[in-house]
Order: C-alpha cells, then sequence, then structure tokens
C-alpha cells in the first residue's frame, strides 16, 4: 500500500520552460510522494502524462556539463574493460554523451525525445524514438538480437510502469549479459534532504531494498552497487539473471545500511517530510534577509531541481532577478512555474551580482571552480543543502 508523506504543492513541468505567451496556458500538476509498505519503493502519488515532459523540445542535454562528460567517458571505459560487451543498448540516450563513447556498429539506444533520437541516428547510432516498453524490447530482440550489456542512465525513474520497465531489459538481455544503471539514490536524499530530487520526472526514487524486489520478480539480481556523486547522490546498479554471477559485498553492505537509516519503515519518510518544512523555512528567511539589504540575488543553473524548489517555497523575480544557464534552449524563456527570467551567463554573471543560488548544487565543484573569481571577489552561493 502507498503511504502518502511529501506534498510539495501545485508544481509545473520541470523541464518546461517558457514564453511569454505561453504562460496563460502552463500545466501544472499536485507534486506529492508516497512510501509503499509493501515493496519499500518510493513514487509520485501520480504520474505525470509522459508526452507532456518527453518530447522534441526537450531541453537538458547531458553534454553540456563537463562533470558528465568525464563520468560517462569514463564508465564507458570500465564497462569494455570489465565486461568487453560484443552488444550494446543504452535506454535514454539524450544526446548521446555516453554512446558515442562506443562503436556504432555494436550500439543502439532508445530516446522518446525527438530532438535527440534524431541527433545520434544522424551521428550512425541507430536509435529507436519511442519510449522503453515491452513492445520495444521485442523489436530491437527481433531486429538486432539480445545485449550483452544494457545501460541507462537517470532514465528507470522516469518510468512510471517500472516492473514492466525490468520485465523488458531481462527480455533484451542475454542469458549471460549485464544491466547497468544509475539513478538518484533514496538514502542520499533522505540524508541530505535534497527534496528537489523529488519532480514530475522522477516516477520514483530508488532504495536497494525497493530495487532487489522488484528486479527478483523478472528472475534478475543485483550483484554490485556502486556509489556515485553524480546528480546529487546516485546509486549505479549492476543486475544480471539469476545465479549468473557472485553477489558482490557491497550489495549486502548497502542493504544494510538502508536498514539501519529505516528505509523500509514510513516514519523515515515522515520524517524527511517534517526536515523539509524545516529546510523551506531557512532558505526564504536567508534570501529574504539578503534581499532586504539591497543584495542582487541570481541562480546558477536553470534545472528540474531549481522548479522544485523555486515553486514549493514561492521564490519568485521579487527575489531572484534571473536565471543563468548554458544551454541555448534555455535562455530568453521564462523558468517553469514562477517565471524567472533566463540569460546566458554571458549576459547574467558580472560584477553587480552579490549571491547566485545554487540551482545546479549537484555541480557544485565543477561551478566552483569555474567562477572561482566570483569567490574572490567576495561573491556567495548559497544552497537549500549542505554541499
Amino acid at each position: 500500500m502507498k503511504e502518502q508523506f511529501l506534498d510539495l504543492g501545485m508544481q509545473p513541468i520541470a523541464n518546461g520552460f517558457l514564453t511569454e505567451e505561453e504562460v496563460d496556458s502552463e500545466y501544472f500538476f499536485h507534486l506529492r510522494a508516497g512510501f509503499n509498505t509493501d515493496t519499500f519503493l518510493v513514487s509520485l502519488m501520480n504520474f505525470v502524462d509522459l508526452d507532456l515532459m518527453f518530447n522534441d523540445t526537450y531541453a537538458y542535454r547531458g553534454s553540456m556539463s563537463k562533470t558528465m562528460r568525464d563520468h560517462f567517458e569514463d564508465a564507458s571505459r570500465i564497462f569494455n574493460k570489465e565486461f568487453n560487451p560484443a552488444s550494446i543498448l543504452e535506454i535514454g540516450s539524450n544526446d548521446g554523451v555516453f554512446i558515442k563513447n562506443f562503436s556504432k556498429e555494436i550500439s543502439s539506444a532508445v530516446e522518446p525525445c525527438g530532438n535527440f533520437s534524431n541527433l545520434t541516428n544522424n551521428l550512425g547510432y541507430k536509435t529507436y524514438n519511442s519510449f522503453w516498453n515491452r513492445r520495444i524490447s521485442e523489436k530491437i530482440v527481433k531486429e538486432t538480437g539480445k545485449k550483452d550489456l544494457v545501460f541507462s542512465a537517470n532514465c528507470m525513474c522516469h518510468i512510471p510502469d517500472i516492473q514492466e520497465a525490468f520485465n523488458s531489459v531481462s527480455y533484451v538481455l542475454n542469458d549471460e549479459g549485464v544491466f547497468i544503471f544509475e539513478d538518484p539514490s533514496l538514502l542520499q536524499m533522505i540524508e541530505r534532504v535534497s527534496y528537489d530530487q523529488i519532480y514530475d520526472e522522477h516516477a520514483h526514487i530508488f532504495s536497494i531494498l525497493s530495487l532487489s524486489r522488484l528486479l527478483e520478480n523478472c528472475d534478475m539480481e543485483i550483484f554490485k552497487v556502486e556509489k556515485l556523486s553524480v546528480h546529487g547522490g546516485s546509486h549505479r546498479v549492476y543486475a544480471c539473471k539469476k545465479s549468473k554471477r557472485k553477489i558482490d559485498q557491497s550489495v549486502f553492505d548497502t542493504l544494510d545500511r538502508e536498514r539501519n537509516i529505516g528505509l523500509d519503515k514510513l516514519e523515515t519518510y515522515q520524517k524527511f517530510a517534517n526536515d523539509v518544512m524545516i529546510s523551506r523555512d531557512k532558505l526564504v528567511k536567508e534570501l529574504k534577509i539578503a534581499k532586504s539589504a539591497g543584495k542582487k540575488i541570481i541562480s546558477y543553473g536553470a534545472t528540474s531541481k531549481s522548479t522544485t524548489v523555486f515553486n514549493y517555497c514561492k521564490i519568485g523575480p521579487d527575489i531572484i532577478d534571473y536565471i543563468i544557464d548554458t544551454t541555448p534552449e534555455k535562455q530568453e524563456k521564462l523558468s517553469p512555474g514562477m517565471h524567472i527570467p533566463i540569460v546566458s551567463p554571458e549576459i547574467g554573471f558580472d560584477k553587480s551580482v552579490d549571491i547566485a543560488f545554487l540551482g545546479a548544487w549537484n555541480f557544485s565543484k565543477e561551478i566552483r571552480e569555474k567562477e572561482n573569481e566570483f569567490i574572490r571577489r567576495g561573491g556567495k552561493f548559497i544552497s537549500h543543502i549542505k554541499i
């Protein structure tokens, strides 16, 4: 049974950056999260129509971040060395930031956003413009056979019918194949009170406890878990058909830690919800004090995470002058819900800025290294969480 524990109010499409003309028709939904006491899965109480989120105008591009380019280049080296796959399928290939590290001859991908599937198809990577489900998995097997390696980054958590998604992976995977996927860590979200991991695209936030149960239902099991820093704290999960590989100690250690933290208990999430309200009140107070002191405040990064924070905390252009972002598709538009203007860093990140809210706090290290001049002259980065 799914029990609601968090209400983040009415929220827009997190990546739905819009023009002035589109403001009056903007879509909103009630963002609430719940905990399934049977499966230990944390999910949205109500899922948003996939076509509203993932379409031909989807704006997030993994290749825009050096952190993510380096991350996926390193991952591809590790996977090639450890598994030496003869055939690879990526689920949710975005702009090709991962798949481009592999040979076109052995690689294929599934990507629901037409702008990105066209991009990687034009680069020579066979890309199916589709959502991931059993139908597309059967089509892939029919056309190119089963796969040695199936990879997915920040995509499986987007799929409402997650059991069907894993069943479809099991179907497309060779008996000796490996399924590797990366998604935000529920454990790290709870520890950091990073409630901005919860937005429309994140249908689920996974624990290893819940994933173990879901994968067991399709005759698969987790054989290794790695903790990652990307996207504000993630897990890289290695899975295979049952009894095909030795279970690494990392799986047992992670399960024990999650039980100790209480990720199998509703009370843990109820406490988290209280911590979220405290975080909101603290951030709003800090920003209002700075604004009343005459400080110029901007936001660094027009992110899905900041959409949740700004709409939940009711932070708009009366506090945040504008948002800077390097993605051309976001510039000259307004942020979802609160309608804060978005400009390029070249225009907006000048010496008049006193405070920058880290909308892209998950890239804090990269940002601080890049903007050390801002820090040297007394500029201040702030966030709603401890980084």
